[in-house]
Formats: C-alpha cells, sequence, structure tokens
C-alpha cells in the first residue's frame, strides 16, 4: 500500500524523489518489521485485557503436567494479535500485486480461522479437547490443497493469466504435463539437482508440508514461548531464500531456482518475525497470555507455505527440526500404546509424556530450560539450513 503510494508521489514531482528508497525491498522488510513489532507491544495490554473480560481462559487437560494447572485461566487466542499484526504491516509494505504474498497471507487467515473455530469450542463451551479432529483436519485438507493447486502452477509461470492457461493446457493434457526443473524437489547441499514431481506429486507434497507444519508448530506449543521462538527464526531464514530466489542474480550465483515475484515473501517474514518478538513479549514465562491454535496453526501452514514456494521443503524440515520431533513423538507415542494395548492388552508408552516436551518436563527439567534448550537447538538447526545457500 505505501509502495504504490511512493510511487504515485513520485509521478507527481521529482520534489518526492527520496521516496524511491520505498522500492528497496531491504528498506520495506525493516519497516514490516519495526511495524509490526511496535503495534503488538502497543496494543498486546489492550489485547490481553479484552480477553480477560471476556473470560477467554485456557482450559487445562486433567492428565496434564501438574505444574500446568496453575495456568488455568490465562487468557488464550493471543494469536490473534500475532495475525492482527501480520497482516496491517505485511498490507502496508508489500507490493499489493504480488500473488505470492496474497496466497500465504490467504492461507495464514484461513488456517487462523479453523484455529479461532478450535479455541472458542475449548472457552466458551469449557471443552478441552476442542473441536472434532475430523472437522479440523477437513477445513484444513480443503485450504491446503486449494493452495497446492494454485501454487503448482504459479511457481511454474510468472503471471496468473499464464497460470490459467497452463492449468488448461494440464486439463486437456489428460492431467499429464511435465512442469519445469524449479518445481521439482531440490535436495540440499548439492547443485542443481532437482527430482521431478509431476503435477499430482507436487500438489501432494505441497499439502503435506503445508497440513504437517500447521499441525507440527500446533503440537509445540505448549509452553512459554516455546513455540514463538522458534517461528521466529525460521520463519526469518526462509525470509533470506526468499530474497535469494526472488532475484535473478543471487539466484543465479547460488544455484538456486528463480522464482520471480517470490522475494516480496520478505516482507511477509520480516511482519511475522517482528509480529512474534512482540507476542513473546507477553508470551514468556510465566506468560500472561497463550497463542491458541488461533496462532499456532496459522503461523506452522504459513511457514508451510512460504518453504514451499520457495522450494525449500526439505531445508525446513531441518530449521523446523524441533517441530518435527515435537509431531513424531506424538505420532509414536500414539501408534506405540496402540499398538501394545491391542497385544498386551494394557497400553504401553515410549516416552512419559507427549510431547516430547512434556517428556522432559516429567523426566526433572524445568519449563524454562526446556523452552530455551530448544531455542538454541532451533538456532543451530537454522544455521545448518542457511549453510545450504553456499555449501552446494
Amino acid at each position: 500500500m505505501l509502495l504504490s503510494l511512493a510511487q504515485w508521489l513520485q509521478s507527481l514531482s521529482p520534489e518526492f524523489g527520496f521516496f524511491r528508497v520505498f522500492q528497496y525491498l531491504t528498506f520495506r522488510a525493516v519497516m514490516a518489521a519495526l511495524t509490526a513489532l511496535l503495534m503488538g507491544l502497543a496494543a498486546g495490554p489492550w489485547v490481553i485485557r479484552r480477553l480477560t473480560a471476556l473470560k477467554i481462559g485456557q482450559p487445562i487437560r486433567g492428565y496434564g503436567v501438574e505444574s500446568h494447572l496453575s495456568k488455568s485461566g490465562t487468557p488464550t487466542m493471543g494469536g490473534v494479535l500475532i495475525l492482527l499484526c501480520i497482516a496491517v504491516s505485511t498490507l502496508l509494505w508489500f507490493d499489493l500485486s504480488n500473488r505470492f504474498v496474497w496466497i500465504v497471507l490467504l492461507v495464514t487467515l484461513g488456517f487462523g480461522a479453523i484455529g479461532w473455530a478450535d479455541d472458542w469450542r475449548k472457552v466458551v463451551h469449557k471443552d478441552p479437547e476442542g473441536m472434532r479432529s475430523r472437522d479440523k483436519y477437513l477445513w484444513q485438507s480443503l485450504i491446503g490443497l486449494l493452495a497446492a493447486l494454485y501454487l503448482v502452477f504459479s511457481i511454474s509461470e510468472n503471471s496468473n493469466l499464464r497460470v490459467l492457461e497452463l492449468f488448461f493446457r494440464w486439463v486437456q493434457s489428460g492431467f499429464d504435463l511435465d512442469l519445469p526443473p524449479k518445481a521439482g524437489l531440490l535436495l540440499p547441499f548439492f547443485k542443481e539437482i532437482s527430482y521431478p514431481l509431476g503435477v499430482l506429486g507436487f500438489v501432494v507434497l505441497t499439502y503435506l508440508v503445508i497440513v504437517g507444519s500447521s499441525n507440527a508448530v500446533n503440537l509445540t506449543d505448549g509452553l512459554d514461548g516455546l513455540a514463538i521462538m522458534p517461528v521466529v527464526m525460521v520463519g526469518s531464514a526462509l525470509g533470506v531464500f526468499a530474497y535469494v530466489t526472488g532475484s535473478a542474480v543471487y539466484s543465479k550465483y547460488l544455484f538456486f531456482p528463480h522464482i520471480p515475484g517470490s522475494g516480496e515473501l520478505l516482507i511477509f517474514c520480516a511482519a511475522m518475525a517482528g509480529a512474534g518478538l512482540a507476542f513473546l513479549w507477553f508470551n514468556t514465562h510465566p506468560a500472561q497470555v497463550f497463542m491458541g491454535d488461533v496462532g499456532a496453526l496459522a503461523l506452522g501452514a504459513a511457514l508451510g507455505t512460504i518453504a514451499v514456494i520457495v522450494r525449500q521443503e526439505i531445508v525446513l524440515a531441518i530449521m523446523g527440526g524441533i517441530f518435527v520431533v515435537e509431531a513424531l513423538s506424538v505420532m509414536l507415542q500414539v501408534t506405540y500404546f496402540k499398538y501394545t494395548r491391542r497385544k498386551y492388552g494394557e497400553g504401553r508408552r515410549i516416552l512419559k509424556m507427549a510431547p516430547l516436551h512434556h517428556h522432559f518436563e516429567k523426566s526433572g527439567w524445568k519449563e524454562t530450560q526446556v523452552v530455551v534448550r530448544f531455542w538454541i537447538i532451533t538456532m543451530l538447526l537454522c544455521l545448518v539450513g542457511l549453510s545450504t545457500l553456499k555449501l552446494r
């Protein structure tokens, strides 16, 4: 929005030439981060007071960690603050004609709406389990598949008109169409190695990345500040990849696919980092507000969608290793419990409690120890992911 305004002012008179600074992506990214950060810090106390007045408090499961019982009633759905700051800051600073930012915004807000419905059932109907898993996955799948169908063609072409033409060509070919190498699965640490996925393979992979990362972040969001800081770090690192793939010069030099328009995602990533840090101000231990599913599902979906656009699905799994391990811990725990119950008549557990962060709490770690150590691990994994920029 501000970019369009600056361009209009420049066209009026040479005196407004200093507005050319708005054309620089890095400048707008810094301003987007600052806007989201300051907005979150300013609006945070008011949002917390409103959530408290509406009695939107977090119910605690009876079978959870005993030390968490004191958190019952802490305002939740604080993810609304994050999404509001991201949306406003992004709309202010990005190029409104960029289709990639729009799709990421729509996916983020769509998953946020699912999280809102889930949180609402928890706090209004006093049901700690929230929305039924079947309903939640149905809506997640719908949004994920629609996004995947759009991205498989938009990454291959440079405009929405060409995207539409490619879609009709795919239909006319009997749903058998070869995609350019940049739409394949890229392997980190290797130069120009891309495994062709085809339209169906791309859609399936994109669906799994978006829905999987959304739920992985949601499962990680169980301790004060545990999920939001890794989201900030991983999102910031993905912003670097977006900047590289969006630049014809840098992408060629670093052997990355050039995806015109993807660089504008740096604005969204910067806004997400600023909004996340503002939320952490209130979410750090002892938390004044919880993110809730409205924030966790949305932020996870945003990370997954950005990773797909910049063709770094594997690198996302590396940098977001904490999210991956947290999700796997739940899957393994549930699978093993059901298997042993069917075989021995009594369910057994691999971990003391899932997700993994609760296992460490049960093992004697303090909450702050778990959180900070998971942050440190994420920082190291992000550095490994960023090293793939050059080590190819």
